[in-house]
């Protein structure tokens, strides 16, 4: 084959005719198996006239040596290395180039720098030279080359960095800036504590680089970014000591608006993940106030005359999202907040934010109006205990009064805020249904027919009250049912009937039983919507699959005469209809039945789970992105890419993928697989013995998962793993056999290390908080079986100790910055978790076994009950130390000396939730020597605050029918305690009947006796 030959092929390919495109095509593939082919490539990439013909041939070269360069003499392969350098060295077209320095890059993956000296020499010539043009080359190279094999630059990284150093100093170069960057991108992960010092001298260059590159090309500057995200994230201490500068610099282009909604909602994600990593350091820098002021104008911004924000047309777009929709500056600033509110302490974050809130609130400007309101939803979500605390009252009747104001625009934004606040400040909230409700039923009338969009957020916010309201929902149940039944019943349109029936589902979770009257009208229209083959219902139908898995759950029994054909019909669905939301709401529905049918589910055990292996396995939904087309300045014409992928032959040896520069990936698909894995587990545990036969496939496809890079499916795979264990436990205790009890342990011994090394270096908290409650539920479920590796309880408790000294991957833990005694709520949240597990260690471990750890944990949880620490640390100390008390038995009489007077310490606030935790931890010894103490803490009570106890009286009761009839306590105690008791008997009458109806019948009337009741 000619060079001149395959010159024509190619420049056939080129022309905009898809015939000859496709005539050409054949000849290229019948071409390439001459073994000609690839020298004559190799001669067209340097020699060609035109740079479109080099460029192609480049990326056709590297094509077939990444799947064939081992087959080629070592002299062949040598001249090839050689060609390529000089090619690169001679070229003067910078897509070409980039084209050359992939190929440079994929014989480097093969050959490794001891073997191509060359490459460094020519990356060391070009780098430093004074041509600006050869360096822009030599770093164009060095981007890509690093990019391929970053770890085998580790031991040049001193060189690299000064390098650097010098070349994001040349801001009249934006490529030498672009690719300075890149490499730096690629560097970060693999710094380490050695490389720090040059690192940090690069923030400010960095930062200038990035602002020259926004003035002369927004969408570079957007990939530049990637670089202050990678030191952001780094292991070692990099931003740190430039932070006040890096923040400055996002602020100053967030606020800008003459540039690009693009650059802006960019520098934004930045700042998002900054407060993620940094919140200490935005604290310490005393910049939280200037980031408000900053935020606050972007998040109440005007659209363009004569539009609305997104969120707030009414489309018929069923896509689009309740609470903020787009790529713009306002809903990221949004986000910001919300960031905000899950990583900062709310006592440092209220102070300023409330000020700025409540002057918002009051403007004439409906957008300044709906910028307060949304900022209250997101606040919920991070300070949700704080409001519950401090804040509800006057919060909700702001938002009450939102739903009533004269702007739609503002009218959204509330029901949006209701809606959160209805997820996130349960169980407080629902006591507000007499006057939320009455607002949201009226609100739902008063929406006209056919204004689906403003329907589905008067739908989300009643959805999500309703939903926890209980047997509170009751008296709105007839006027609720008439709304959602009318337009099943009547013609309305498919999104009208699609929130409906999702509501009703919310509406059986609240009212349980109550809703029998209903249930046949509801189960005729959800049957109707699954069989019907309308394209335009489809939404409807996966909907009634939810709403369906849901009755089950609420109402129990009386579904078990159709959950056979409740069966057939998913798996008849997932057969006929190709959907991942489809398969994902039918999964949840054969879970919900799993609690039904139990080991009756067997018969469709093997459909079920064929069809959940497919969804984890499936890569459906991942599209991978290629890095063809990322030079700086390139034009823009980049069809070339597309004939040459069908141009391969698939028969070849191993090929790499060095030009997939990330993946797309459609949310579904990952949904699906989240919801795959939560519906496996609770399978798994419901139908127990049943589901052994398929244990062993479905663990081993949900471990995988593990390193998903989607967090909320790692999440949901570390918890089914979890309820495996508890499957296989139960099925050992129903059918005891020897292989049942092997697959347990070695269930167990894959399934606990992976749960500490999530701990210790998972970096999303959520999916540790997830792992921290799986692990204590596997502890509970399967006791000793958990810790009979030896060291694995010594493992657990030192795990549970670095959570607790804050010292895993995804706490904040700058070693730089001075422990603050206020913490977000989130880390507050993670601790609990932890403090979870260490009672259920201590029950299963036992008394002898576990108390040298305790001595460990101690001291940890003390620190939590000092006067500073807020109500919801001291409650979670007081909790976990009485937990464990009883855990230890007989053990815990070596702890009292130090915990009893901090308990009673406590105990002199009275918070009725420090109290309870505190009462729980009572009698603390068998010997019962501290009761005199224990009867100062109850004429503390009753002398000081005797209204407080009134919160605590089921545990009062409980104490004093244990002690009444010992002769060991000693009486001033008993007399303490009664003189408490009766005093909530007269004035607190309602309180204390309905603690006395906690009690057995007997002791409950012993005890009105003893108080003179009767």
């Amino acid at each position: 084959m000619e060079p001149a030959g395959l010159e024509q092929i190619l420049r056939e390919l080129l022309l905009p005719d898809t015939e000859r495109i496709r005539q050409a095509t054949d000849q290229l593939q019948t071409a390439l198996r001459d073994p000609a082919a690839l020298p004559a490539l190799c001669d067209l990439l340097a020699s060609a006239a035109d740079p479109q013909i080099r460029q192609f041939a480049a990326l056709l070269t590297r094509r077939r040596l990444s799947t064939r360069w081992r087959r080629l003499g070592a002299e062949y392969r040598e001249s090839v290395k050689s060609l390529v350098l000089t090619a690169l060295q001679r070229e003067t077209e910078h897509n070409v180039s980039l084209s050359l320095a992939q190929l440079a890059a994929t014989i480097f993956r093969k050959e490794g720098l001891e073997a191509w000296p060359q490459l460094m020499q020519l990356l060391q010539h070009s780098t430093h030279s004074p041509h600006i043009s050869e360096r822009e080359m030599g770093l164009l190279l060095l981007s890509v080359v690093v990019t391929s094999r970053p770890e085998a630059f580790q031991p040049h990284h001193r060189e690299l960095l000064r390098l650097l150093n010098e070349t994001l100093g040349e801001v009249g170069s934006p490529g030498l800036l672009f690719y300075s960057l890149r490499t730096l991108t690629t560097m970060a992960p693999y710094f380490s504590t050695d490389d720090v010092p040059l690192v940090r001298m690069l923030v400010p260059k960095l930062i200038v680089a990035i602002q020259t590159l926004i003035l002369v090309d927004e969408v570079k500057a957007c990939e530049a970014m990637e670089a202050l995200d990678e030191l952001l994230e780094s292991d070692v201490p990099i931003i740190t000591s430039h932070f006040s500068e890096v923040l400055t610099f996002f602020l100053e282009v967030a606020r800008n608006t003459a540039l690009s909604d693009a650059i802006r909602v960019r520098i934004l994600c930045c700042l998002s993940f900054l407060v993620k990593v940094k919140s200490k350091a935005l604290l310490k820098n005393r910049l939280l106030s200037p980031l408000l002021h900053t935020l606050f104008p972007i998040m109440a911004a005007e659209p363009p005359l004569g539009q609305l924000d997104p969120e707030d047309q009414n489309s018929e777009e069923e896509e689009l999202e309740i609470g903020l929709v787009g790529e713009t500056p306002k809903h990221f600033a949004v986000q910001v907040v919300d960031m905000l509110a899950l990583h900062l302490p709310p006592e440092k974050l209220c102070p300023l934010l409330m000020p700025m809130l409540e002057e918002v609130l009051r403007s004439e400007s409906p957008y300044q109006r709906k910028a307060g309101l949304l900022v209250l939803a997101v606040l919920s979500d991070g300070a949700g205990d704080h409001i519950r605390q401090r804040l509800l009252p006057p919060l909700l009747q702001i938002v009450c009064k939102g739903l009533e104001d004269a702007s739609q625009v503002v009218r959204n934004a509330a029901l949006f805020a209701l809606g959160q606040f209805s997820e996130n400040l349960q169980p407080h909230i629902s006591n507000y249904s007499g006057e939320v409700m009455p607002l949201l039923l009226a609100y739902l009338k008063s929406v006209p027919p056919g204004h689906t969009h403003h329907l589905a957020k008067a739908c989300y916010a009643l959805e999500n009250f309703v939903e926890n309201l209980g047997p509170k929902v009751q008296p709105y149940l007839p006027e609720l049912m008439e709304c959602m039944l009318q337009p099943l019943r009547n013609p309305s349109t498919p999104r009208a009937k699609e929130l409906a029936v999702s509501a009703l589902g919310a509406i059986a979770t609240a009212a349980q039983a109550s809703l029998l009257p209903y249930f046949p009208t509801i189960m005729e229209h959800l049957r109707e919507f699954l069989v019907t083959g309308h394209e335009d219902l489809q939404p409807v139908r996966i909907q009634s699959l939810e709403t369906l898995g849901v009755l089950a759950r609420a109402v129990g029994e009386p579904m078990r005469p159709v959950a056979e054909e409740c069966c057939q019909l998913g798996l008849g669905l997932c057969d006929q209809v190709d959907d991942p939301d489809l398969r994902r709401c039918t999964y949840s529905l054969f879970a919900a039945l799993s609690g039904l049918m139990g080991e009756g589910l067997a018969l469709y055990l093997p459909q079920i789970t064929t069809l959940m292996l497919l969804s984890l396995r499936s890569t459906e939904g991942i599209v991978p992105q290629y890095d063809v087309s990322s030079s700086f300045l390139l034009f823009d014409d980049e069809s070339d890419g597309e004939e040459e992928e069908e141009l391969m032959d698939e028969d070849e040896e191993e090929e790499d993928d060095s030009e997939i520069s990330g993946y797309n990936v459609e949310n579904a698909f990952f949904d699906e697989k989240e919801d795959t894995c939560t519906a496996l587990g609770e399978i798994a545990v419901n139908t127990s013995v049943a589901f052994l036969p398929y244990m062993e496939s479905v663990f081993e496809e949900v471990f995988k998962l593990l390193e998903c890079p989607y967090l909320n499916v790692r999440k949901a795979a570390h918890e089914a793993l979890g309820q495996f264990c508890c499957a296989l436990h139960k099925a050992c205790q129903s059918c005891p056999s020897k292989p049942n009890t092997t697959a347990l342990q070695a269930a167990l011994a894959r399934v606990v290390p992976s749960y500490m090394q999530a701990v210790y270096r998972e970096r999303e908290r959520q999916v540790v908080m997830a792992v921290l409650e799986a692990l204590t539920g596997v502890v509970r479920s399967c006791g000793t079986f958990t810790l009979q590796p030896p060291g694995c309880l010594a493992d657990l408790c030192n795990m549970l100790k670095a959570v607790l000294q804050r010292k895993t991957a995804c706490q904040d833990t700058d070693e730089e910055e001075e422990e603050d005694e206020d913490q977000a709520e989130y880390d507050a949240m993670l601790l609990e978790h932890a403090g979870e597990a260490i009672p259920a260690l201590a029950a299963v471990a036992g008394g002898d076994a576990f108390a040298p750890f305790f001595a460990g944990f101690l001291p940890l949880l003390l620190c939590k009950m000092k006067q500073s620490c807020t109500v919801a640390e001291k409650s979670f100390a007081v909790g976990t130390l009485a937990e464990s008390i009883q855990g230890l038995g007989a053990a815990s009489a070596q702890f009292v000396s130090r915990l009893l007077p901090v308990l009673l310490s406590a105990a002199r606030e009275a918070d009725p939730e420090v109290l309870a935790a505190l009462l729980h931890a009572l009698p603390l010894k068998e010997d019962l020597e501290e009761w005199v103490t224990v009867g100062h803490l109850f004429s503390f009570l009753y002398q000081s605050s005797p209204d407080q106890a009134v919160d605590v009286a089921p545990e009062l009761l409980r104490i004093c029918s244990l002690i009444q009839a010992d002769s060991k306590i000693p009486p001033d105690t008993k007399a303490a305690l009664l003189l408490l008791l009766t005093f909530l008997a007269k004035q607190h009458v309602d309180s204390f009947h309905s603690a006395l109806g906690s009690l057995p019948g007997d002791k409950a009337q012993e005890l009105q006796a003893t108080l003179g009741l009767t």
